[in-house]
């Protein structure tokens, strides 16, 4: 009897909308002008998780609908989007990343208190059991399912986005072990590296991601700050615009 493999045909996923990080010919100059929309109206611009996911929605021409689990925030088609944001002193030469990945608790789905009392493999197996289930139920309904980082400077000025498919881990690739500061850590058995941290006091899930190469990155003129006047002249504002309901005699 022969121990060679059978050669089987490959089933693949309907490719998403272009391959991973190739963002549209359009992309880069529209997340500039979504920026410089919001450093020349807003006195201490930021762009945080649902903003960035409102504005990836727009230049992808997807729909926006806010997810409890946070891995598919904007949706086009059969492609589904986790959208993060985390602030970097230099986006551009970034090649790790930590990301908040949601709340994992092992008291919720196990009935199991996540201390430091506990083997640490135990409680990260269970803490991965987590968001496994997580994107096995969010891939049951989408052909893709990717994560699109924002890496951003302090003053927004400089931009790196990239994106990656969203997976489940197996938890035989992990060692854990409790830190000093009470919170678990789990490493990779063949690097060696980092790669999530949970914390109990809030059940904080952290992932650790390498940046790709392929990354799209940009770095954007400080525009001038619109005063209050400018921009309600330019809407053609007047006091017409307020009507009195009700006010005290």
């Amino acid at each position: 009897m022969s121990n060679k493999k059978p050669r089987v045909r490959n089933v693949d996923k309907t490719p998403g909308p272009y391959p991973l990080s190739h963002f549209p010919q359009s992309f880069a100059i529209s997340l500039g002008r979504e920026v410089v929309y919001l450093l020349a109206t807003r006195p201490a611009p930021t762009i945080e998780g649902q903003d960035w996911e409102q504005i990836f929605a727009r230049m992808a021409s997807a729909r926006w609908k806010p997810s409890n689990v946070g891995l598919d925030d904007v949706v086009l088609e059969k492609t589904a989007w986790g959208a993060k944001t985390v602030k970097q002193d230099n986006p551009y030469k970034a090649k790790r990343v930590r990301l908040i990945s949601g709340r994992n608790s092992p008291d919720y789905s196990f009935e199991k208190r996540g201390s430091t009392a506990e083997p640490p493999d135990s409680i990260g197996k269970m803490v991965l059991d987590i968001w496994n289930e997580r994107v096995s139920n969010v891939r049951a309904k989408y052909e893709n399912v990717r994560t699109v980082v924002l890496m951003k400077s302090e003053d927004l000025l400089e931009l790196t986005i990239f994106e990656y498919e969203t997976v489940m881990f197996n938890h035989e690739n992990y060692k854990w072990m409790w830190n000093k500061n009470g919170n678990l850590e789990g490493y990779d058995k063949t690097s060696d590296l980092k790669r999530f941290t949970w914390q109990p006091h809030g059940s904080q899930f952290t992932v650790v991601e390498d940046v790709p190469q392929k990354k799209l990155s940009i770095r954007i003129k400080q525009p001038s700050l619109l005063n209050h006047n400018q921009v309600l002249d330019t809407i053609g504002f007047d006091d017409t615009w307020v009507e009195i309901i009700e006010r005290p005699t």
